[in-house]
């Protein structure tokens, strides 16, 4: 009988231990995962043929789908309201825009992820847009462009209305032509 306790004691400080080493390595694995997602490129670690491990690098963050080299990290206020005001040229009636990016849900997404990575003044602002945006609610975009024309200082080209479904076609034909 005491063999048994003495055995049931010594299994139980195994399992503990087992079970203290599993909660250190996994808790040592997720800050060393947010530290690897926090840069640009992370390192992962694949098994080989033989017993070395293969290092592969993996961009965890997708490429600027406006065709620029800046990084979310690296956006200013600036760039929300450029990307963000000649977006809105899509869908606004107004007497004059200059610039145009086509509303896409990549760049939409892309925007929307970056706030929590850049620095920015005016983070709610955009915000509220993105989120909208991200559900194809655009029933207030000539509110958000003149949001984002005021930040810019705007004097000209006041949001005055929506486009309807074919004006704005007829607004993406003309801007492609061109």
């Amino acid at each position: 009988m005491y063999k048994k306790i003495v055995w049931s004691a010594i299994g139980l400080i195994v399992v503990m231990v087992g079970i203290f080493v599993i909660l250190v390595y996994t808790d040592s694995s997720q800050s060393a995962d947010k530290t690897n997602k926090e840069r640009r490129g992370t390192e992962v670690r694949a098994a080989s043929t033989s017993e070395e491990e293969e290092v592969v690098k993996v961009d965890t963050e997708a490429p600027n789908p406006f065709g620029k080299n800046s990084t979310q990290e690296e956006l200013t206020d600036e760039d929300y309201r450029n990307y963000l005001h000649k977006m809105s040229h899509q869908k606004v009636i107004a007497d004059e825009k200059w610039g145009f990016y086509e509303i896409t849900s990549e760049r939409i997404d892309w925007l929307w992820q970056g706030l929590d990575k850049a620095d920015l003044k005016n983070k709610n602002v955009y915000r509220e847009i993105l989120e909208r945006w991200r559900e194809d609610d655009f029933s207030k975009v000539d509110q958000d462009h003149n949001a984002i024309w005021q930040l810019q200082g705007g004097t000209i080209g006041e949001a005055t209305g929506i486009l309807s479904s074919e004006e704005e076609e007829a607004f993406l034909q003309e801007t492609k032509e061109q």
